[in-house]
């Protein structure tokens, strides 16, 4: 079992940090748009009304209400960029990415020379996870505002979630030329490298980009991950014990800290960083997982089972937690609670197809 943990270490520290950039489009619905000079006066003064009232509405956080007035707005002057921006924005707020991108393109369609809604469209497409059409979205506006570096790493980041590493250099190269001190830059170009698994160049990369941001975490933690994947498990460690110290109660240092004593089946560390790592996040599968895992392999069953259920209670549909409880249960002589556990996991394993587990499980029974 534990030749296995350095690569979930690995995998572990791959996650996070390359998220597409947030970006701020909140003035698209709090600017009033221009009010068209085409409308009668009625119109222009019902439309300054709706305006100013879904001004309000954004100012207080009321998304709904204020996107209610925009739809409104939207119906008397139907020729807005704005108004249909402002939909996108508060679409995009509540989390409808799919709406917002529909809005975005209505106002690309009326002003299809204004980079920001490219923006807006590439990143509510990325949420929606459709990275061919954000990635176009993106594109378009770089061409429209080519020293928008934020456009271009979002680029980066999408073609290295495409797994596609041949243009990510450029982008870089691009970046850095705008903005030598763009952390997030050299972010996604050590991503790059050691998903290749080009992993010296990484470290080499990575050594000299710390000596410029030695308080970047991100950087040191993919700088540790390099390390792993190299082997060298020491330089690794140490990595780690300088993000603990610099972050000692940050739960993903702390859990990422554990897994590593638990590589190297120092258990008592492994249990009280994980034990901590559970106290800081108690909503963390991985920390209650941890724990569970080593106290069973300090043979302390009675605790091990109560952090399996709770395991289980975090991650319902992972069939880790059923098959270890039902064990633990099975050997404890409580038959039908280990068998009702362990037919929970032969379900979920049918369910992901793993047929060599479900066999495993059958037997178990």
């Amino acid at each position: 079992m534990y030749k296995l943990i350095i690569p979930q270490i690995i995998v572990s520290l791959l996650i996070g940090g390359m998220g597409l950039i947030p970006i701020d489009l909140s003035a698209q619905a709090q600017n009033s748009p221009t009010v068209s000079t085409k409308l009668n006066s009625q119109q222009r003064q019902e439309l300054n009304n709706l305006l100013q009232k879904g001004k309000q509405y954004v100012t207080i956080g009321d998304f709904n209400n204020a996107l209610s007035i925009y739809r409104q707005a939207a119906t008397i002057d139907n020729g807005n960029a704005k108004i249909f921006s402002g939909m996108g924005y508060l679409y995009a707020s509540l989390g409808d990415y799919k709406s917002a991108a529909n809005a975005y393109q209505q106002a690309i369609s009326l002003a299809p020379d204004n980079s920001d809604f490219y923006t807006a469209l590439g990143y509510s497409f990325a949420q929606i996870g459709d990275n061919s059409q954000a990635i176009n979205a993106y594109q378009r506006a770089v061409a429209l505002q080519p020293k928008n570096p934020d456009n271009l790493i979002a680029l980066g980041v999408l073609f290295l979630r495409n797994g596609d590493y041949s243009p990510i250099e450029g982008y870089y190269q691009q970046i850095i030329a705008l903005d030598s001190k763009n952390e997030t830059a050299y972010d996604m170009m050590a991503t790059a490298l050691y998903q290749q698994n080009k992993n010296t160049e990484a470290i080499a990369f990575l050594e000299n980009v710390i000596a410029k941001f030695p308080n970047n975490d991100d950087l040191r933690l993919k700088l540790a991950t390099a390390y792993f994947k190299e082997e060298k498990s020491e330089q690794g460690l140490e990595q780690l014990k300088i993000l603990e110290a610099n972050e000692p109660n940050n739960p993903k240092v702390v859990l990422k800290m554990a897994m590593v004593y638990e590589q190297q089946k120092d258990w008592d560390k492994a249990l009280l960083a994980y034990q901590k790592a559970s106290a800081l996040d108690n909503q963390s599968i991985q920390a209650y997982g941890g724990t569970a895992r080593i106290l069973e392999q300090k043979q302390d069953y009675f605790r091990a089972i109560v952090a399996y259920r709770r395991f289980i209670e975090l991650a319902p549909q992972n069939p880790y937690g059923y098959h270890r409880l039902g064990l633990l249960l099975k050997d404890r002589g409580r038959k039908p609670e280990a068998k009702e556990m362990l037919e929970k996991a032969k379900i979920i394993y049918q369910q992901q197809g793993k047929l060599e587990k479900v066999a495993q499980v059958q037997k178990e029974i």
